[in-house]
């Protein structure tokens, strides 16, 4: 009798697109980001968001090219592997590991603050940070443990849930018409955009997009993934990039462009609710409260998903233990790689407390920071090796997808990656020591990936020869790669 392995064709293009989307957390982003964006920028903050958006969206567009070339379930290291060898592709799967765990991991330490906040604006009482984080564990745990099906459904209620209330943010803003001075379109302005706050503003803007380059890893899940996995990825970056731009843009009007940056100065963290306060009602705010949680609770279950099939890719290709790539026979979900990914956020969650470490300033902003700049150097790389890849195979692509878009992408994602370290303080509130600790932990996993790849080709080089191969069989349908062996070792 054959292993269980992950259920095939599960997956339309809306399950995934709320997988990435959810992982995002919009309404966490806008409420807790936002103000900053303001108080940094300016009134031209919603270009910011739009910018990005339009970076991302080119970079897709190779990464989608490549995705019906490259049937590998290691999504993007298999992409950086056909791109620029073995060496390479083992490094960018220990990045993969550090950014998709530094992203989950790090939000528990929200999840513990945000539930403290709610618990003290709705009812008054103090609620201690640690056991949320730790019952926050267990409930991930149990949705990354049930079917892909089960957490689709999960995140589509949730993710309708938290944009619904920004909608009726924005909805409230609109009726009303703003304040007395009306409506106005002076955030796209040249003269507020071109700012000096507005590298500070990117820098924010591309870290809001974080996670969704992740439908490529849902491949082997999906329907139809030649047509579903670009579509997905195109409707997250579209509705990422124009929902985040509109909402910011409605909060200017809310306050006046004259008012905003100085009413997100005096109170950042409230300046969501006293607009929604305002526009809605008292109880609109109090819901948006409690849906912060459920946006955190969301963000952590998409990512949780990510990093175990990433897991279980990595244990299929002979690089992590063998345990690590077991399928449940039920719910046909990598369930060991989730137990132990659940284990390793409660040892840094519970290392975090026992050091006396704030929940927000310091495990998620620490811990998150460094996942940020892991996945970013992930897509730089994802980037160059589209390019790459498509000189070296025959192929009947257009050079606009397959030189242009991967080039452009890549130049831009260098500059985000330099605005982002640049301004590296924003994001981690830390001394410059912790910064460049945290900071070098990328370029120094790439080292290790890079050694380990090299022990692997001297002790193990049937694992070295054979990792992010093509699958032998393909279903009915799928193109064949345009070179199954076209990777320099």
């Amino acid at each position: 009798m054959s292993a269980p392995t992950l259920r095939s064709g599960t997956l339309g293009t809306a399950d995934i697109a709320f997988f990435v989307i959810s992982a995002a957390a919009p309404l966490t982003v806008m409420a807790g980001v936002a103000p900053v964006a303001l108080m940094l920028g300016g009134i031209g903050a919603p270009v910011g968001y739009l910018l990005a958006g339009i970076t991302l969206a080119v970079f897709a567009v190779g990464l989608t090219t490549m995705s019906r070339h490259v049937r590998s379930d290691g999504a993007f290291y298999a992409y950086i592997t056909r791109g620029f060898g073995i060496p390479v592709g083992i490094a960018a799967a220990l990045i993969a590991m550090l950014g998709y765990n530094g992203m989950e991991i790090g939000v528990y330490g929200l999840l513990g603050s945000a539930t403290a906040d709610t618990s003290q604006a709705l009812w008054g009482v103090d609620v201690p940070w640690l056991p949320v984080s730790l019952l926050g564990l267990a409930l991930i745990w149990y949705g990354g443990f049930r079917s892909i099906d089960f957490g689709a459904k999960v995140l589509g209620v949730l993710l309708v849930a938290e944009t619904g209330i920004l909608v009726l943010l924005a909805g409230g803003v609109l009726l009303e018409g703003g304040t007395s001075a009306g409506l106005s379109l002076g955030s796209f302005s040249p003269g507020n955009v071109l700012v000096p706050g507005m590298a500070a503003v990117l820098a924010c803007a591309f870290a809001a997009f974080t996670g969704f380059e992740s439908t490529v890893i849902y491949r082997r899940e999906a329907r139809n993934p030649e047509r579903t996995v670009p579509r997905a990825t195109y409707i997250a970056v579209a509705f990422l990039g124009l929902f985040y731009a509109f909402i910011v843009w409605t909060v200017i009007q809310a306050f006046g462009e004259e008012k905003v940056v100085q009413a997100a100065a005096d109170d950042p963290g409230g300046l969501f609710f006293s607009a929604i306060t305002t526009y809605v009602g008292a109880w609109a705010a109090d819901l948006m409260h409690v849906l912060i949680v459920t946006s955190v609770l969301a963000s952590l279950l998409a990512f949780h998903n990510a990093i175990n099939r990433y897991g279980l890719a990595l244990a299929e290709e002979g690089v992590l233990p063998a345990a690590l790539g077991r399928v449940h026979p039920r719910h046909r979900s990598p369930y060991v790689a989730g137990a132990a990914q659940t284990v390793l956020g409660a040892v840094v969650v519970i290392g975090f407390a026992a050091a006396g470490a704030d929940p927000y300033a310091q495990l998620l902003l620490w811990v998150n920071t460094p996942g940020m700049i892991g996945l970013m150097v992930l897509q730089l790389l994802a980037a160059v090796a589209v390019f790459l890849f498509f000189r070296k195979i025959p192929h009947g692509e257009g050079v606009l997808r397959t030189v242009v878009a991967p080039l452009v992408a890549a130049v831009l994602l260098a500059g985000a990656i330099g605005l982002v370290s640049y301004n590296v303080e924003l994001f981690t509130g830390a001394s410059a020591g912790v910064n460049v600790v945290l900071v070098s932990l990328v370029p120094g996993t790439f080292l290790l990936g890079l050694l380990l790849a090299r022990r692997l080709k001297r002790r193990r080089p049937e694992v070295y020869a054979s990792f992010a191969a093509e699958p032998a069989d393909a279903p009915e349908g799928t193109p064949k790669p345009a070179s199954a062996t076209s990777v320099t070792r």
